[in-house]
């Protein structure tokens, strides 16, 4: 009997990463006679591992994909994308967005489509990388005037007695009319067409079961809430787990090539990029 291909899949210890695998994780659909290994770390070193093609497919940041395009393609499904909202920057006392320029500000990695957005929205700001769980009380203690928040904290950040300064979702919606491409899976191009597609179709069946079961999904995914409540993580999981994530669509396709084309235009990405998604 033949041995089942190992394929192994990065993604970030959140929930909404893991409710999109909840599938997969508990065998409840066919894996299509591969043998999927999961691989959870923070998403700035998922970013590092990529630039190496190290992981078959990996959860990767849309900026990152202007690094790793020689090794990967993009993955139609699987993207976290925020419509009209987006990552946070936060401070311990009351700003405005203009007060941010020279400011030092805790991010949670360079190659973050948070970092680059930020930067787009305010060119002027002095970066420390921050683990991104770590950002929230980093800002409290006062280290930084302000903090660049992914995953939960954006929901979470009220409860530390932080303040919002800027929604990078809403200021980019603003900008272009898109929604902002934050999170994307990528595939490694030497697997070749064949092994793509089959594995693009079963990660989309993994998010479809999970959308249509809802409840069970969630319940796995609080695994990886790190002490948030249901309901938030539900709220939290609802963000970035929707229809986009089944498909970026024209508009969530449009938003990767603006971020790419604006971040090179900015000088943030060196060179231009040619966005080439897997399947479809």
């Amino acid at each position: 009997m033949l041995q089942p291909e190992q394929i192994r899949i990065g993604h970030s210890p959140d929930s909404d990463d893991a409710f999109m695998f909840y599938a997969i994780a508990n065998g409840l659909i066919p894996t299509d006679g591969f043998e999927i290994v999961q691989v959870a770390e923070d998403i700035e070193s998922l970013n590092k591992r990529a630039v190496n093609g190290e992981l078959e497919v990996t959860a990767i940041s849309v900026h990152a994909y202007a690094y790793v395009a020689n090794h990967y393609a993009l993955m139609p499904c699987g993207a976290s994308i925020g419509d009209r909202y987006g990552p946070l920057v936060v401070s311990k006392e009351p700003m405005q967005r203009e007060d941010l320029a020279g400011k030092k500000i805790a991010i949670p990695g360079e190659m973050t489509t948070a970092y680059l957005t930020l930067r787009l929205c305010q060119p002027d700001f002095e970066p420390e990388a921050v683990q991104f769980d770590q950002i929230l009380p980093y800002v409290q203690e006062g280290n930084t005037e302000a903090g660049l928040i992914i995953h939960e904290g954006q929901l979470t950040y009220g409860q530390a007695g932080l303040h919002k300064v800027v929604d990078l979702g809403e200021w980019w919606y603003e900008e272009t009319g898109l929604p902002l491409p934050l999170g994307a899976n990528a595939i490694r191009r030497d697997l070749g067409a064949e092994k793509i597609r089959r594995i693009t179709a079963l990660i989309k069946r993994s998010i479809q079961y999970s959308l249509e079961h809802r409840e069970g999904g969630l319940a796995y995914a609080m695994n990886y809430a790190r002490d948030m409540e249901t309901e938030l993580a539900d709220r939290f999981v609802g963000m970035y787990v929707n229809d986009y994530t089944l498909d970026y669509g024209e508009k969530g396709r449009a938003g990767v090539r603006e971020l790419m084309e604006r971040g090179y235009r900015s000088g943030v990405i060196p060179h231009q990029v040619d966005v080439e998604f897997a399947v479809g």
